[in-house]
């Protein structure tokens, strides 16, 4: 099948999983077309099976804000009609979702039928979604996607609670590669951070308010009180800067470690004992996911899809919005006992392997066909 796939380049969940997504299929035969504005992070090999397709915006001067949304439609037709492309995923409601129908329109003129299947992430839900700037275009566009998905029930429930939607939706839940995600040996690496053989605490995130960064310190302070410890802050984003206050006025300088944005993660997740994500809202936890892959333990909140990803007491412990209280307890009681905190390091790559990529990539080509049937029969 050739499938063209249209996402955010970004070190986001939507471009990651969309990007691994296609890297999958690709490996599996199937033509797969990258389009976006700059090569995805994690497109990082290309195969006989996998093209890229840059969309070029003009920087007219009558234009305020570059009309990406017009760029993106036109490269849609080009490649959907010169690649004879099979089914359209796009990730992200905005603006793939209403760019991708317009092209669907174009296209039919040409006497082209394309099938579009929109895969809903989050925020593009959640938050952007629901702005009242955005509605009417983001219901109207799941609408008249042929297919639509989310990664969690949960979200799932969110888009018809806060949506007109009139069609079924499929939940396909995130996934990871556990030949990329699984437990390094960088012992080395660990001695380096800890010396003195401190826990060695995790949290990546881009660094929005929706993370609770701030959380993930508190925490880190109540548990380093009891435990030595250290804090390893992965990622980038508007709240870093006053975390890096934070921890300068609360005197923890010496014990976290700002990384930034890596690109090997997995061998950094691989030394840590405990991950914590403090999130007031999270559609699946893609991020905890890929640390319990590598035996990391999670301490997260009970919002969104993470109750369906983290186990309660068993792959970790989740705790309300904001109860930092709640969350140093937890943490205490896996990093206290080096036999409980194995257990659990195990529980969590179990659970991972439930969502290894070979198990749900089958769903994707399963309903991939279902849609392009549905098409062929409405033709």
């Amino acid at each position: 099948m050739k499938i063209g796939i249209v996402c955010y380049p970004t070190f986001g969940g939507s471009g990651v999983v969309a990007t691994e997504l296609g890297k999958a299929l690709a490996g599996k035969g199937h033509h797969i077309h990258f389009i976006t504005y700059s090569q995805p992070v994690r497109l990082d090999f290309f195969s006989e099976n996998i093209s890229y397709h840059e969309v070029e915006v003009a920087n007219y001067p009558l234009f305020d804000y570059v009309p990406y949304e017009s760029a993106l439609t036109s490269k849609l037709v080009d490649v959907v009609r010169y690649e004879q492309l099979d089914l359209l995923h796009v990730h992200y409601a905005i603006p793939h979702a209403s760019a991708a129908y317009l092209a669907k329109l174009i296209l039919a003129e040409h006497g082209i039928q394309i099938p579009i299947i929109t895969t809903l992430h989050g925020t593009d839900i959640t938050l952007v979604g629901r702005d009242a700037s955005f509605e009417p275009v983001v219901t109207f566009a799941i609408n008249h996607s042929d297919g639509i998905t989310t990664v969690s029930d949960s979200l799932r429930k969110d888009t018809f609670a806060n949506f007109k939607i009139k069609k079924p939706i499929e939940v396909i839940p995130n996934f990871i590669d556990l030949r990329r995600f699984s437990k390094k040996p960088k012992d080395h690496f660990k001695k380096a951070i800890a010396p003195f053989g401190e826990r060695l605490i995790v949290h990546t995130s881009n660094f929005r308010k929706v993370k609770r960064v701030q959380d993930v310190v508190e925490v880190f302070k109540k548990v380093n009180a009891v435990i030595p410890s250290k804090l390893l802050l992965i990622g980038d984003g508007p709240e870093r800067a006053g975390i890096e206050r934070l921890c300068r006025e609360i005197h923890l300088c010496d014990e976290v470690r700002f990384l930034g944005k890596q690109e090997a993660i997995e061998e950094i997740l691989s030394v840590c004992d405990l991950f914590i994500m403090p999130s007031e809202s999270e559609s699946f936890g893609l991020a905890a996911l890929e640390a319990m892959a590598c035996q990391v333990p999670v301490i997260s909140t009970n919002t969104g899809g993470l109750p369906e990803l983290n186990i309660n007491g068993v792959t970790g412990y989740m705790s309300n919005v904001g109860d930092t209280e709640d969350m140093s307890a937890n943490a205490l009681k896996i990093l206290k006992d080096n036999n409980v905190l194995q257990q659990f390091k195990q529980n969590a790559l179990m659970r991972a392997k439930e969502f290894d990529i070979h198990k749900i990539l089958p769903l994707y080509e399963s309903y991939y066909a279902r849609i392009v049937e549905d098409q062929m029969v409405k033709s």
